[in-house]
């Protein structure tokens, strides 16, 4: 069973930047994609950002397309997420996942593997 572990959360200030970091312990099926979602404690589980397998194409939530970039390293089986001009509204756990289907206009992780969060604050 594939486990992920976030990391690279933190504290910031508005208008500046936080790369978070996703290793997974095994390489992902070429049939899904990888991607970010973030919760607070209003919202539910929100799509943030994903891509594919061989890292040609990537999808952005578009609260964060501009801002966002994704990208991965199959050879290290890690995913990344920088974040730039992030906003107070950008506060949430942020959770990977290496196992995503395309629903719709959104996605799901077929098997709900997801790590423990990374805490991402932005003050104003």
């Amino acid at each position: 069973q594939m486990h992920v572990a976030e990391s690279g959360g933190g504290l910031v200030q508005a208008g500046g930047s936080l790369r978070l970091s996703c290793a997974a312990s095994e390489r992902s099926h070429p049939r899904y994609a990888m991607g970010w979602f973030r919760q607070t404690l209003e919202k539910e589980r929100e799509f943030v950002a994903a891509i594919s397998w061989d890292g040609r194409s990537t999808y952005y939530a578009a609260s964060v397309k501009g801002r966002f970039t994704i990208s991965r390293d199959n050879a290290n089986n890690t995913l990344y997420l920088q974040m730039n001009n992030l906003t107070p509204e950008d506060t949430a756990v942020y959770y990977c996942a290496a196992d995503l289907m395309p629903y719709g206009r959104t996605w799901y992780s077929r098997g709900g593997n997801w790590g423990q969060g990374a805490q991402v604050t932005v003050s104003s």
